[in-house]
């Protein structure tokens, strides 16, 4: 075998079912993000006022910081892959409660009660199977698959959008609506990815589960976890930028979609496309910082986090999509180059001041508390009447503040 050739199998080199782990996770992903297209839908129908679409996902997301206590000694103390797959089947119980008529804010929260603990789960199975020298690489995985799942989660759910609305409509419960197929094909990818993620009980069966004490679900003990990884000087700024880029990612996923149709004229479904392009550089930049980043130089990927704040605000400035898209690619590549190195950082750092379930589920806190402030700001300036190029200039100013003097300090010392 050539030299050449047995680097890149050694390099992309992973354990047993990690591939399964990656499709199960694109699998979950892609019906979560068609679902949220398709519930910003559903209100639209049902007569919803325009600002109730960022409560979905304020509401989807509360659970990450409401139990960010319990989701990390959880995720620790059950095998992961079964714990993930029943977490399939309770947002498919999510999705029945929703076209049976429960109110949206309702439906939504208890998928986001499954997705919470999903996600410690998921990268803690990551972080205990793969060799710290892949890391970087396991993270641009499922960076990609995450990013795959958005992309072609979104577009799916622009499709549905149009395919039922030549179905004809339907009524359960005394709701009214033409969208009950498209939750049908969502819930049964739910059920797909619960199959594939039961299928993961080989990966990682070396690892020690730890018992679930009642002590370690208490918030005092939580807080102390939160305490030590915010303190740790290379996981305390990996953690500052995740958090912050989090927060921004989710509001500028509403704000295509306002832009899409106040300023280039487009329709919800078009909009949804749009919001895709974001997700293409998103992937582009994982795969490129798999390349380029690895543990000892990924506080360098600062630098991309400059012109990621600088381009937010640009975008909402843009009347034509000619000019959109390749400044959304932009975006979405310099997030992939920011989030996968710093991701891997973060979560090396925290299995080793913490357990791998506890430290994702600090990082879950974080992330997702910026997301929950990020878009009760963004939904209130919008109700607010607040154009929407002044919010994103005002929700990029925290991100900025936290890359500027890293970002600067590493771009001198490569010019």
């Amino acid at each position: 075998m050539k030299p050449s050739c047995l680097r890149l199998r050694t390099a992309w080199h992973m354990p047993k079912g990690f591939y399964a782990l990656i499709l199960a996770q694109f699998a979950s992903g892609l019906a979560d993000n068609a679902l949220m297209i398709l519930g910003v839908f559903f209100l639209q129908e049902q007569g919803y006022p325009v600002w109730w679409a960022p409560l979905l996902k304020f509401s989807f997301t509360l659970s990450y910081v409401l139990l960010a206590s319990v989701v990390g000694p959880v995720s620790d103390a059950f095998p992961k892959g079964r714990l993930m797959a029943s977490m399939n089947l309770v947002k498919l119980s999510g999705v029945v409660l929703l076209v049976l008529g429960v109110n949206p804010l309702v439906a939504f929260a208890l998928i986001g009660i499954a997705a919470a603990v999903y996600a410690p789960a998921k990268y803690g199975l990551v972080t205990e199977t793969v060799a710290a020298s892949h890391l970087v690489k396991a993270n641009a995985w499922l960076e990609v698959s995450v990013v795959m799942s958005v992309l072609l989660g979104v577009a799916l759910g622009g499709w549905l959008i149009g395919w039922h609305g030549h179905s004809a409509s339907l009524a359960i419960s005394g709701l009214n609506s033409s969208a009950l197929d498209a939750f049908a094909l969502v819930s049964l990818i739910y059920v797909v990815s619960a199959f594939l993620n039961a299928g993961l009980g080989t990966m990682g069966a070396g690892n020690v589960q730890l018992p679930l004490l009642w002590r370690d679900l208490r918030w005092s003990v939580f807080w102390q976890s939160n305490r030590q990884l915010w303190k740790d000087p290379l996981g305390g700024v990996s953690l500052y930028v995740t958090t912050l880029s989090w927060g921004v990612g989710a509001v500028l996923q509403f704000a295509v979609l306002a832009w899409a149709q106040s300023m280039a004229g487009l329709t919800l479904q078009q909009g949804a496309y749009l919001q895709a392009l974001v997700a293409i550089g998103v992937m582009a930049g994982a795969w490129r910082a798999s390349k380029q980043f690895q543990l000892f130089n990924a506080r360098k990927a600062m630098v991309w986090g400059l012109l990621l704040a600088a381009i937010l605000p640009l975008m909402t400035l843009i009347s034509g999509v000619a000019l959109a898209i390749p400044v959304l690619l932009a975006a979405g590549f310099s997030g992939g180059m920011l989030l996968v190195p710093m991701n891997a950082l973060l979560q090396h750092r925290g299995q080793k001041i913490l357990t791998s379930g506890r430290s994702i589920a600090v990082q879950g806190f974080n992330e997702n508390l910026s997301v929950l402030v990020m878009l009760g700001i963004y939904s209130a300036l919008l109700a607010a009447g607040m154009r929407l190029w002044s919010i994103m200039l005002l929700l990029t100013v925290p991100l900025l503040a936290a890359v500027l003097p890293l970002g600067m300090k590493f771009w001198r010392k490569s010019a």
